[in-house]
């Protein structure tokens, strides 16, 4: 805890913005940071709660021991604070940018709308282990001899891989893009998390002794029977990039874009790279001067409609078939839970127009491209209600309803060809395993992240690394000193 009376004596602040009408001009990040004093007296407002919700299950993934950090931050021991973070958290510059923070909905407080500011003070302690040095290479003091294979490089991969380089293990990364990260670089747009911080990771990590190797497609460009020949274990990290298929009448017009490529393409083109690759063979997808329409009311949408604004849409409409949420949860049904109750992300509060319990019926078009998309109004069971039917004007479409699963072919088609590999029974292309020794039924194979378990967050992302890398450690050497 922090203060024993900070709760009652200090206002809750988070991080301040750039104003909508300056950061939408640069694809930079906007926050502007608070001082070591001001984050210190947010960190005095954790309170004396009894049962710390936020770090458990229902609050925290991963188990940051945030009355702890908080407590350190408070007393002014912030080198402490970062060991300790970093003591359950390898990457907390990536969860303090981008996670959604169910560790704040879990707070205490938050039964006064009023949560710690958890997910500020946990980018301060970050940013300041960087200004600090203490993101470093900690290599092994001893080498065990074994090899583990790594396919993917996004925060699962990269997690099991800190672990297990640390622990003395040979470590190869295999990632099928130009560059380490996975979908963190190429999905999340770099206004939300600029890429040096994957690159610091990466550099640290190669001083640790792991090594990555990029541009090559495991499943296609080598075989995964041949790297379970020849490490001792392989643990696939692959993302869940096969958009759900939506069926709207008209997706195939010109205009019309599943969701993942656009976002691709661009944080490609902000890295400085060529757009084009095997995995998203898209042409240049643009808003400049574009009516734009977002389908979906996820983080995925959202981040559509930030890059458009950005890249100079005139107009930007998002459509979400699920009822408008109330402003207010009912605590005492809900708490320490994730509520649904109405929330407004940064990109859409730089002037999306957002329409709610609405059906997109069909994309409409002229000669090939897309000019609207017809949509009427749904009930509560999201059947279409007669005579609300109306048509938004649209230049560009964007799907973005979820995930089904990893990309087919490659590592799943080749094992489930050629080793029978059991699937999840809820999405044909997810590798099964259990969520403790994460296991497949290949011998030597493990899963772990998006591909075991389906889209989901960051947090639960760098936990089942963490977790998957003990069990091969444990396997490997019949003990283990990593955490759960």
């Amino acid at each position: 805890m922090g203060k024993v009376t900070g709760f009652l004596e200090i206002d809750r602040q988070v991080h301040k913005y750039q104003p909508a009408s300056d950061r939408i001009r640069h694809f930079k990040e906007f926050t502007l940071p608070m001082s070591d004093k001001e984050v210190e007296k947010q960190a005095a407002r954790c309170m004396d709660c009894g049962i710390p919700f936020c770090h458990g299950p229902t609050g925290c993934p991963i188990h940051n021991q945030i009355p702890d950090w908080n407590d350190l931050v408070y007393n002014g021991d912030w080198d402490a604070a970062i060991r300790n973070l970093h003591s359950t958290n390898n990457f907390p510059e990536w969860t303090g940018r981008i996670c959604p923070a169910p560790c704040e909905e879990a707070c205490t407080l938050n039964l006064e709308d009023i949560p710690v500011a958890i997910k500020t003070v946990e980018q301060a302690l970050a940013d300041k282990a960087y200004e600090t040095g203490y993101v470093r290479p900690y290599p092994p003091q001893q080498k065990t001899g074994k090899r583990v294979a790594i396919i993917g490089s996004g925060p699962s991969g990269m997690a099991a891989a800190q672990q297990l380089g640390r622990a003395g293990h040979d470590v190869h990364v295999f990632e099928r893009e130009s560059k380490p990260g996975g979908l963190m670089r190429f999905g999340i747009p770099d206004f939300k998390m600029e890429k040096r911080y994957i690159d610091s990771r990466v550099a640290q990590m190669e001083g640790e002794g792991v090594t990555f190797f990029c541009g090559v497609n495991v499943g296609i460009d080598r075989k995964i029977a041949d790297l379970l020949a020849e490490y001792d274990a392989v643990l696939y990290c692959g993302g869940s990039e096969t958009p759900r298929a939506a069926g709207i009448p008209g997706d195939g017009l010109q205009g019309v874009h599943d969701a993942m490529p656009y976002l691709v393409q661009q944080n490609k083109r902000v890295g400085g790279e060529d757009i084009q690759s095997v995995a998203w063979p898209e042409k240049p997808i643009l808003a400049n001067g574009k009516h734009v329409v977002v389908v979906g009311g996820g983080d995925t949408a959202s981040d559509c409609v930030g890059t458009a604004f950005r890249q100079g849409a005139v107009r930007v409409t998002q459509l979400d078939i699920r009822p408008q949420p109330p402003e207010k949860e009912n605590k005492l049904s809900v708490w320490p839970y994730w509520a649904t109750k109405m929330r407004t992300s940064s990109s859409q509060a730089e002037g999306a127009e957002r329409e709610f319990q609405v059906a997109t019926l069909e994309f409409i078009g002229e000669d090939g491209q897309l000019t609207g998309v017809k949509c009427c109004e749904v009930d509560e069971k999201r059947k279409p209600i007669a005579g609300t039917e109306f048509v938004i004007r649209a230049d560009l479409a964007f799907i973005a309803i979820g995930f089904a699963g990893p990309i087919a072919g490659g590592v799943t088609r080749e094992l489930e060809g050629q080793m029978k590999l059991v699937t999840d029974s809820r999405r044909s292309t997810n590798v099964a395993a259990n969520d403790r020794d994460y296991r497949t039924s290949v011998d030597k194979l493990w899963s772990a992240g998006d591909v075991r378990r389906g889209q989901s967050l960051v947090v639960w992302a760098i936990r089942e690394g963490r977790q998957a890398a003990r069990a091969i450690d444990e396997t490997l050497m019949g003990t283990t000193v990593l955490p759960e």
